[in-house]
C-alpha cells in the first residue's frame, strides 16, 4: 500500500468520528506530494500517520490546522524525522487494560503477567484500575476506564497479579519528564480523557514501578518468563505491537510464544495473523482482534471503547 493511501485510509477508517484533527491532518498530507515523498524517504515502519503527528506535537507543532501542520513540517523537517527515527508508538493506552480484563479474570489465579511491547508498563496494573462496562461498574478511583462491551457478561471481579514485568526494545521510564512528554503526545489531540487516565495511571505505575527489561520480543522472551514465580499462572500478552515487527520474525515470536508455559494473549489488527472463519467487523471503522492461545474471541476498538464477543 502506498503511503498517500496509508494516511487516506487512516483518516476514513481510524480518524472518522474519532478525531477530526488527525482525520484532516491524514486527507491533507495524502493528498501533498512534497510532504509524501519526504515520508517516502524514511524507512516504511516509520512513516506511519501516528508517528508523525506525535513527532509534530512533540515539537510543539500545529496539529488542528492542515495548512499550518504542513508549512511546520516542511520547515522543520530535519527535526521532525529525528524524532520519528528515534522513537516508536509506544502509546501505552490503558484502556485496553478493559479489554484484557475478561480474559483475565478467568484465568488461574494467581497471574503472572509478562507484557511484550510495554513502553512504560502501565498495562501491567489491570488490577488496579477500575472499570465501566454499561451499567456495571468494577472497582473505585482512577483511572476509570469505559468499555462498551457486547456479546457477554462483564467480569465481576478483577485478577490477582502477584508479579509483573515488561519487554520492550526501548522501555520508557513513566517518572522521566521527557519520556511521559512523548507518551503524551501520542494521545490525540480531542482525548483529554485518554490523557487523564495516562496521568492517573503514571500515578500508580510510579508509586509501584513494575520490571521493564530492554530488550527483544524472540530473543530475551524465554529469560525473562523463566523468572516469573513458578506458582503463578505466566500470561504474556501485547497489543497493538507486532503490526511493527516483519512477518518472518512475528511468526518466530509466535512459535515461540506457545511452547512457553502459561497463555497467550494477544490484541492486534487482523492482518497479523491470520485466523480461520473470521465473522465480519461490525462496521467500517478499524477493529483488532483479542485472541487468547492462538483462539480469536472478540473484536476490539483500538482505544479499548469498545469490544464485540463472537
Amino acid at each position: 500500500m502506498s503511503t498517500a493511501m496509508i494516511y487516506a485510509e487512516f483518516a476514513a477508517r481510524e480518524c472518522r468520528d474519532v478525531s477530526p484533527a488527525y482525520e484532516s491532518l491524514s486527507v491533507a498530507v495524502s493528498r501533498d506530494r512534497e510532504m509524501i515523498a519526504r515520508l517516502d524517504a524514511l524507512p516504511p515502519a516509520k512513516r506511519q500517520p501516528n508517528l508523525l503527528f506525535a513527532a509534530v506535537r512533540f515539537l510543539d507543532g500545529p496539529v488542528t490546522d492542515p495548512r499550518a501542520f504542513l508549512d511546520f513540517t516542511a520547515e522543520r523537517w530535519p527535526d521532525v524525522a529525528a524524532e520519528m527515527l528515534a522513537r516508536a508508538t509506544q502509546t501505552n493506552e490503558v484502556g485496553r487494560c478493559a479489554l484484557l480484563l475478561p480474559v483475565l479474570a478467568e484465568l488461574p489465579q494467581p497471574l503472572a503477567l509478562l507484557e511484550v511491547g510495554a513502553s512504560a508498563g502501565l498495562n501491567l496494573f489491570p488490577d488496579r484500575y477500575a472499570y465501566q462496562y454499561g451499567e456495571v461498574r468494577l472497582g473505585h478511583g482512577e483511572p476509570l476506564l469505559d468499555c462498551a462491551l457486547t456479546g457477554r457478561r462483564p467480569p465481576t471481579r478483577h485478577p490477582e497479579v502477584v508479579w509483573r514485568a515488561g519487554l520492550d526494545l526501548h522501555p520508557r521510564d513513566i517518572t522521566d519528564p521527557a519520556d511521559r512528554r512523548w507518551l503524551e503526545s501520542l494521545i490525540w489531540p480531542e482525548h483529554d480523557h485518554r490523557r487523564e487516565r495516562l496521568r492517573a495511571a503514571a500515578r500508580i505505575a510510579a508509586a509501584d514501578p513494575p520490571l521493564l527489561v530492554e530488550g527483544d520480543l524472540v530473543d530475551d522472551l524465554p529469560a525473562l518468563a523463566e523468572r516469573a514465580p513458578q506458582d503463578a499462572t505466566l500470561v504474556v500478552f501485547h497489543s497493538s505491537v507486532l503490526y511493527q515487527v516483519p512477518d518472518a520474525r512475528r511468526k518466530t515470536f509466535a512459535d515461540l510464544v506457545r511452547d512457553l508455559p502459561g497463555h497467550w494473549i494477544a490484541i492486534e489488527n487482523p492482518t497479523v495473523f491470520e485466523y480461520d472463519n473470521l465473522p465480519n467487523p461490525p462496521d467500517e471503522t478499524l477493529y483488532n482482534v483479542l485472541a487468547l492461545d492462538g483462539r480469536p474471541l472478540a473484536w476490539c476498538r483500538p482505544h479499548g471503547q469498545g469490544m464485540v464477543w463472537f
